[in-house]
Parts: structure tokens; C-alpha cells; sequence
């Protein structure tokens, strides 16, 4: 078996994301599973309906961080390629809001992977969401 390094692909980005180029990012020849989480813009959070668009918006160092979360996770055991890419700017209902593949050996490593990828994006990467609500108002998420 020969050492390779795994691909690491991150970005933080105004312009849609593409679950086919998260797919292309982490395909390898000696990968056996592939785990993708799309998070999507929904029409409620904590408990409130009617939300009509959030607007994304990060920290300057929010990539710093998020290629960090990459890298580590790409560091485990049969990883083959770490992709994690991050909406910011308005987004509507049902648009794409963050794209996270990890392809390993197996699936328990891809799946162990993926979550801890979209986990640790989630808790340490400074992106925040305004949303707005069909009634009027907004909620600041994240700050």
C-alpha cells in the first residue's frame, strides 16, 4: 500500500456550492465509501415557522479554522479526501448552506470522519446566520 496524502479541499464562498464537485474533491482509487452531509436552508429554527432567507456571514479567520478541522480529520486512520465548503451571502429556502464529504477505506472511517467533520465545523468555525421571518423580525444564530 502506498503513502499518499489525502486531499483537503475548503473554502468559504458566495456563490453556490455543488455536491458534485464535493463527490470529485474526495474521490479516490483506494476509497471504499464516501459520507456527504448537505445542510440546507429550512423555513423554521428553534421553533419558529416562517423563516425567508438567512444571510451568512464569517469571521476573517473562519477559513483558517475550518482548514484546520480538515486537516485533522483527514489525519485519520484511511482517510482519503476531507472536503468542506461553507455558504455565506443571502440564502432562500432549500439552497445550500454548507457541503461536507469525507471518502475513506471503509465506512466506519468515512462515517467517523464525516461527522466529526461537520461536528467540529459547527462548534469552532465563526459563521454566523441573520434569518429573516415572514411576520417581520430576525434572530441572529451563532454569535
Amino acid at each position: 500500500m502506498s503513502e499518499h496524502a489525502p486531499t483537503v479541499v475548503t473554502d468559504i464562498r458566495d456563490q453556490p456550492l455543488s455536491v458534485d464537485e464535493a463527490l470529485a474533491a474526495v474521490a479516490h482509487p483506494r476509497a471504499g465509501a464516501v459520507t456527504l452531509f448537505v445542510g440546507t436552508v429550512r423555513e423554521h429554527d428553534e421553533g419558529r415557522e416562517g423563516v425567508t432567507e438567512l444571510d451568512y456571514s464569517a469571521h476573517p479567520d473562519a477559513l483558517a479554522h475550518l482548514t484546520l478541522i480538515a486537516e485533522e480529520v483527514a489525519a485519520g486512520q484511511q482517510i482519503h479526501g476531507v472536503y468542506a465548503v461553507h455558504r455565506v451571502g443571502e440564502l432562500a429556502v432549500g439552497d445550500l448552506a454548507v457541503v461536507c464529504a469525507v471518502s475513506a477505506e471503509h465506512r466506519a472511517e468515512a462515517f467517523e470522519g464525516g461527522r466529526r467533520l461537520i461536528e467540529e465545523l459547527k462548534a469552532q468555525v465563526p459563521i454566523w446566520k441573520r434569518q429573516e421571518y415572514a411576520e417581520g423580525g430576525h434572530t441572529w444564530v451563532g454569535l
